[in-house]
């Protein structure tokens, strides 16, 4: 504690970031500070904090900083770290649900327009995001139908193509084809934009009138579909804040808190529409509400739309985030702090809706808590483990009679999967159905990276779990001493009666089934299983489904022409019960057990 206070007592007055350190050396915050003088020495100060602030106290061992030039800096520094270390005690968003969007191509020529998730920055213009049952599909189509322009990426050259079946149905004027001007199209392309922009009453009226001149002539069914267009038409138009301006594209931010969890609604307005929201639950230990909700901001929008305009609370850091916008997006975004108004009543909704998640989601966090971070550290304590276990590695093999042999790397980062991180291997120096040395081998090829340039994208794990019992924790413990492998724990999960080994003892240790720390180590094993079955299954369908099953006793020529006959595909035959083996004809009671049996064992 005395060189905690020591490098209190030296801290700078500059901007800059602070990082937090627990007595594993492992990253547990990290913040930005105006002043990082002022700003750390808070945290240890003896006032009363909230309730998230002080367990994350509690924990720290140790802390440094990256001193920046100015706030801003800070602000976008802490956000590249909190990527990088994905914190305990930091607000971690994971990449919800992204909404579509349509995207006019306004660079092209004669410019398409298309259902897109990612936004590009300079690269044409986006509509939305599209969600509450309005699907941008159906937009598309009315635009088509409507303004006559293409959905379709054919390219426009010199050579004119014959045109598609969009331009017989009216619903494209077939520039491919050279049956448009460009001054013609672009008109077609304003008018687009300008209902994708919220102004419908043009399209209704045309969408009105075809739907009546189908009707009179008894075609029904484009008069039925013209009717659905107008219905959704209706639907878009009920989301139409009346008074707000039509030229609003603003998100409405609001945060709650019981300063152990918080949760943040985000409302979206484009064009004076109401598209919808979403709900964040969040864990953090920002000493401030002002902090969480700029923390959080600067997360969502390095994966959404930046709107012209963020609605939020009074104690919203205007200044540093719409200076941070400017320098880091080249976007002007406007920070309002709405005191009157639709806009204040706009707040007021955003804040309803994160009170009323945080009230009915705290069992539904604290639950999750239990499922992941505290069952990381039950695992610490019950396998007396050296370090709490952030990353968890699981390892698996799959493979049929030594054919076809793979390996797989799923990674849970808190307890939580980590699915960008999961990594395939594909067998290359193991002869046979050596499983050992299947293993040995991956975990070769996946040590081999610590210490070198990979390591970045290979963080050293704090625990590898193998899928087995004694024989595989052994393998494996060979290629950890031939390496001089040091700082990560080594487990292995035997299924059958669900012993955890470990290289403390010769003796198992059996957890408590309903404990959440085996149910934890259960989902990582099996998540390894169905990867590596599922690459495996990927590369083994690509062989003959003959040749798989020459392999089987008993099951000659003829009995693989019927199996093939019956089923089709290997994935159908290994899939199969029992029962349904024995009704193809040539095969029995007994050689389906066999056949059952044996892609069993071998997966």
């Amino acid at each position: 504690m005395s060189e905690l206070r020591e490098k209190l007592r030296l801290l700078p007055d500059n901007p800059g970031v602070y990082i937090m350190l627990d007595k594993d050396g492992v990253v547990i915050y990290v913040g930005k500070a105006r002043v990082l003088k002022n700003r750390v020495r808070q945290y240890f100060h003896g006032t009363e904090k909230p309730e998230k602030v002080a367990s994350m106290v509690e924990h720290i061992a140790d802390f440094y900083y990256i001193i920046t030039a100015t706030e801003i800096d800070a602000l976008a520094l802490e956000n590249n770290l909190i990527k990088k270390y994905k914190p305990k005690y930091n607000i971690l968003l994971k990449d919800d649900k992204t909404y579509p969007y349509i995207k006019a191509h306004t660079k092209e020529e004669f410019p398409r327009f298309s259902v897109t998730r990612r936004i590009k920055k300079r690269d044409g213009k986006y509509f939305g995001p599209f969600m509450g049952g309005i699907r941008c599909k159906d937009i598309l189509e009315i635009a088509a139908s409507v303004y006559n322009v293409r959905l379709c990426e054919t390219p426009i050259g010199e050579k004119p193509k014959k045109p598609c079946l969009a331009y017989h149905l009216g619903r494209c004027p077939a520039p491919c084809a050279h049956f448009v001007t460009k001054e013609e199209y672009a008109e077609n392309v304003k008018k687009a934009i300008s209902f994708l922009s919220g102004n419908y009453e043009e399209a209704e009226g045309i969408l009105r009138e075809k739907m009546l001149a189908f009707a009179a002539n008894e075609e029904f069914e484009l008069a039925m579909d013209y009717r659905e267009k107008l219905s959704m038409l209706s639907k878009l138009k009920l989301k139409r804040i009346t008074a707000l301006n039509r030229n609003i594209n603003a998100d409405i931010i609001a945060l709650k808190t019981n300063h152990l969890y918080s949760a943040v609604n985000v409302l979206i307005t484009r064009g004076g529409i109401m598209q919808g929201g979403s709900n964040f639950a969040l864990e953090d230990a920002s000493l401030s509400d002002a902090d969480a909700l700029t923390a959080f901001i600067v997360q969502y929008y390095s994966a959404h739309e930046i709107p012209e305009e963020i609605i939020a609370a009074e104690y919203c850091e205007k200044e540093l985030v719409e200076n941070f916008f400017a320098e880091h997006f080249d976007k002007k975004v406007e920070v309002v702090s709405a005191k009157a108004g639709v806009k204040k009543k706009l707040l007021e909704m955003a804040e309803k809706n994160a009170e009323d998640y945080l009230l009915k989601s705290i069992d539904k966090i604290r639950h999750k808590d239990d499922m992941t971070k505290n069952a990381c550290e039950r695992l610490k304590r019950i396998l007396g483990l050296s370090r709490y276990p952030k990353r968890m590695e699981c390892y698996d093999i799959s493979n049929i009679s030594g054919v076809d042999k793979v390996g797989s790397m799923v990674v849970f980062s808190d307890g939580e999967a980590d699915r960008t991180s999961y990594r395939r291997f594909r067998i290359k120096t193991v002869e046979g159905a050596d499983d050992f040395a299947s293993l040995q081998e991956v975990l070769r090829r996946r040590l081999a990276k610590l210490g070198t340039e990979e390591e970045e994208r290979f963080p050293k794990p704090d625990l590898i779990i193998i899928d087995g019992g004694k024989g595989q924790l052994s393998s494996v413990r060979e290629i950890f001493d031939e390496m001089h492998v040091e700082g990560i724990d080594l487990i292995s999960l035997a299924k059958k009666e669900e012993e955890v080994f470990t290289l403390h003892s010769p003796e198992s240790v059996l957890i408590d089934k309903r404990d959440y720390a085996l149910k934890m180590l259960q989902r990582i094993r099996d998540e390894a299983h169905r990867f590596a079955i599922t690459y495996f299954r990927s590369i083994h369908s690509k062989r003959t489904l003959a040749s798989v099953l020459a392999e089987i006793e008993g099951v000659g020529k003829k009995k693989q022409i019927a199996l093939m006959d019956k089923f089709g595909t290997i994935d159908k035959i290994m899939n199969a019960s029992k029962e349904e083996l024995a009704t193809t004809p040539g095969i029995g009671e007994e050689l389906a057990g066999r056949i059952r049996l044996y892609f069993e064992e071998k997966l």
